[in-house]
């Protein structure tokens, strides 16, 4: 799929609204009390309740573990990007190379969940930035992603998360990300659109240039598959 269309300019001055007042996730002050074991135990209950009140029968032995599968998953893999403590070392490296050109990731996998319905948001990232004397690791870039990616989202807030992320790591303000992703709140439910996807973007420092901006989509489209 071609990404040509991203924010028009005449849009940017609000995106950097959105940027300065939306990036942190929504969390209270007590959401870390509880250890991981406590949580699974009362969302365990909580799970049970729901499935009993729509009319399943939990004795079954094929339902009867799902409660208990459901808050693992929720508090160690599909949220486990909500505590701190799982946030990746995002060490840095002498850019000893002097390499001043852009640094491309493309197609960085997604995998986050809307927290409107808490259905899968499933897409492809795509990060770049330019050293400012420093590099990070290619793999730190992707667990970046995943870690912002794995908590209740809105794709807008996570493309910022990453940007700002990175941009803190790397000490730059010239990094942009494009995420492009389906969410099956849309594809799944109500308008049950399955071909539609979503793009956001978020352009740093040079990123805003237009000639930039321009090369940086032009690698996102360069063809990449190497199993041919």
């Amino acid at each position: 799929m071609k990404i040509e269309k991203i924010i028009p300019d005449n849009q940017q001055d609000s995106a950097e609204d959105h940027f300065s007042s939306n990036v942190n996730t929504p969390l209270r002050d007590d959401a870390f009390l509880k250890t991981d074991e406590e949580k699974i135990l009362i969302i365990q209950k909580h799970v049970h309740s729901i499935l009993e009140t729509l009319g399943m029968d939990l004795t079954d032995d094929s339902i009867k573990g799902t409660p208990k599968r459901v808050a693992k998953a929720y508090v160690k893999e599909i949220f486990g990007g909500l505590h701190p403590d799982r946030k990746p070392k995002s060490s840095t490296f002498n850019n000893s190379y002097k390499y001043g050109e852009m640094l491309v990731e493309k197609n960085v996998i997604v995998y986050s969940t809307c927290e409107h319905h808490l259905l899968p948001i499933i897409g492809r990232a795509h990060i770049a930035y330019i050293s400012k004397g420093t590099v990070v690791g290619l793999s730190k870039m992707n667990r970046i992603v995943d870690y912002y990616a794995r908590r209740p989202q809105v794709q807008e807030r996570l493309t910022l998360q990453i940007v700002t992320e990175l941009q803190n790591v790397l000490k730059t303000k010239d990094v942009a990300c494009v995420v492009d992703a389906k969410h099956l709140c849309v594809n799944s439910r109500g308008i049950r659109d399955i071909l539609s996807s979503t793009v956001t973007s978020e352009f740093g420092g040079v990123f805003k240039i237009k000639e930039k901006k321009r090369e940086f989509l032009d690698y996102i489209n360069l063809e990449t598959d190497f199993n041919e």
